[in-house]
């Protein structure tokens, strides 16, 4: 005779066993190593489950393991498309492979950042990815010694042995100022901020090869004080008062965000976009389209970094023989209006290629 434990609340595994006619460890190889159990006893005990309407306890699960089929990420900002993209690629390469994904915010803040690190090492995640404009070595060593692995996206880390994926920052510099000399312009302004911010300091690398490869071209470096918005609008008030002999005759902006603001500022000083001044974009933020005129720029492919970084978490969780790696995706320009005139862009346009150039090292 089968004994039936008593019930006082929700049904459990004792009694998913009893009404099954199983052990418990028969249950719970059932729910966590199916492979291990005959089909006839599996499907005795799923129809149990499903009798009883018996849901496992996650969080009796986590404690006896000491982590869950989760992951977490950590970004700078929602407020760029970037790291919105990041997050649904993640989230969506995450699901395939039977996790979850806990997504936070730093905002830009680096003792924020370390609060969502220490929050999701108690939720007891399986590790983490981690999008942040600066190496946060001291967090990132803290969280590995507690056993979660880290992967760094969009940040291409130097004093820390751990596994990356970053979009070429420095080609998506190049791109753009290419793009500009091609329309003709030979001073280029660089509208940017926040020289210590990694991919900044990429795109501006790669505005020098752009420039250094055509003689006579020169580059005018405009400190716009910040990366957001009023930044942009600053640079752009003090570009539109600038004598039109000295005035940079094409912009480029280290972000979307900062280009879009110099474009409403000319505009509104009664200077052509793009007929005077070409401005181009370099980080695809999709927040920034909405201006009156169409923002040329560079993908990011934020939603295949994302992608990649879960995958690369994954294997380091799994495979024993793990070596760190560095995926670096490609850029390409997508030219819009502000460069190139509406009729200009619309026998350019072109649909940014899905699957990106990628390498590894």
């Amino acid at each position: 005779m089968v004994h039936v434990p008593r019930r006082d609340g929700p049904p459990s595994v004792h009694h998913v066993a009893a009404r099954a006619g199983v052990s418990l460890a028969t249950v719970s190889n059932v729910l966590n190593h199916p492979e291990r159990v005959a089909d006839a006893t599996a499907a005795r005990v799923h129809d149990a489950i499903a009798e009883l309407g018996y849901t496992p306890n996650r969080n009796a699960r986590v404690l006896a393991s000491g982590s869950s089929r989760s992951i977490g990420l950590v970004v700078m900002s929602l407020r760029n498309s970037l790291f919105s993209d990041m997050v649904n690629g993640a989230q969506l390469a995450a699901r395939k492979r039977g996790f979850t994904l806990l997504i936070a915010s730093s905002e830009d803040d680096l003792q924020a950042q370390g609060e969502h690190l220490a929050y999701l090492e108690s939720a007891r995640v399986s590790g983490i990815l981690l999008a942040s404009m600066t190496e946060s070595r001291d967090q990132v060593e803290l969280t590995r010694r507690h056993g979660r692995p880290v992967v760094y996206v969009n940040f291409a880390p130097t004093t820390v042995d751990a596994c990356s994926v970053v979009v070429d920052n420095e080609q998506a510099g190049f791109l753009a100022a290419e793009h500009l000399i091609a329309r003709g312009c030979r001073r280029i302004g660089f509208v940017s901020a926040r020289a210590e911010l990694q991919p900044v300091a990429l795109r501006r690398a790669g505005v020098l090869r752009a420039i250094a490869g055509h003689p006579g071209v020169e580059l005018v470096d405009i400190d716009a004080g910040d990366i957001d918005p009023p930044g942009g609008t600053h640079a752009g008030s003090r570009i539109a008062a600038m004598p039109a002999d000295e005035r940079p005759d094409g912009v480029l902006g280290v972000t979307d965000l900062l280009a879009m603001a110099v474009v409403s500022e000319l505009r509104a000083a009664g200077i052509r976009v793009p007929e005077d001044i070409p401005v181009s974009g370099c980080d695809h933020n999709s927040v920034a389209w909405g201006g009156a005129v169409p923002l040329t720029s560079v993908t990011m492919h934020g939603a295949e970094m994302g992608a990649a970084a879960v995958e690369l978490l994954l294997e380091e969780l799994t495979d024993p023989m793990h070596v760190h790696r560095a995926v670096v995706l490609g850029s390409e320009l997508v030219p819009r209006e502000s460069t190139l005139g509406r009729a200009g862009a619309a026998a350019a346009r072109t649909v940014p290629p899905s699957d990106p150039r990628r390498t590894e090292a």
